[in-house]
């Protein structure tokens, strides 16, 4: 089943004019920010290959990347440091990200579906009009739209500037997940600024 544009008719026959798709990545990482996307496509928008970023290649992301920010009538992203997540948790993280994406975009939407389950952590929450989709990703145009934003943008992030400020992590291969090689880096280096010192417990636990 591929993502189709029924929620946001929904809600649109119910008066909103203006309907945006939320999105964030790197929820998972040990390191880097979490980045989210807001996406407002026109009714009707058509972006042939359009899916949950998950299910999609890099270079199948890449290329609607440029398809999205060319024919959405609205789009942002924006990111939330490894250091906010650490003071104060990434559920917190996450919506803000969404809420500094969301009015971050040039037209204010009148109402936001929100891909998952939260629309708000201990210190942050949506406030526009706005439902959470379950698996929203892979159901709403612009949640997926907004999912790959998201994804492009801190993958690019992580290889272009944070893999070329910490060459000896190699997070141009992991992208900060807790992989095997990524728990062999910090055994030798310990960790960086942009590792989430939360995320660390157990690995932590495991040195001393």
């Amino acid at each position: 089943m591929k993502p189709d544009e029924s929620l946001e008719q929904a809600a649109r026959q119910r008066g909103y004019a203006i309907v945006c798709g939320c999105d964030e990545a790197g929820a998972g990482p040990l390191m880097g920010p979490v980045c989210a996307g807001a996406v407002i496509l026109p009714p009707g928008c058509n972006i042939p290959g359009l899916d949950d970023s998950k299910k999609l290649t890099e270079k199948k992301r890449e290329a609607l990347y440029a398809l999205i920010t060319e024919r959405a009538a609205a789009w942002a992203v924006a990111s939330v440091s490894a250091a906010e997540i650490d003071a104060t948790d990434i559920l917190s993280a996450r919506i803000r990200a969404m809420a500094l994406a969301i009015e971050a975009l040039t037209l204010r939407p009148d109402y936001v579906l929100i891909d998952g389950n939260r629309d708000h952590g201990r210190c942050a929450s949506i406030d526009l009009p706005h439902e959470t989709v379950v698996g929203g990703d892979g159901r709403s145009v612009s949640i997926a739209a907004a999912s790959i934003l998201a994804k492009v943008t801190r993958d690019r992030y992580v290889t272009q500037v944070l893999d070329r400020e910490y060459p000896q992590y190699l997070f141009a291969q992991h992208k900060g997940y807790g992989t095997k090689l990524h728990y062999a880096m910090l055994d030798q280096y310990g960790p960086c600024p942009e590792h989430r010192q939360s995320f660390l417990k157990k690995w932590k636990e495991r040195q001393s």
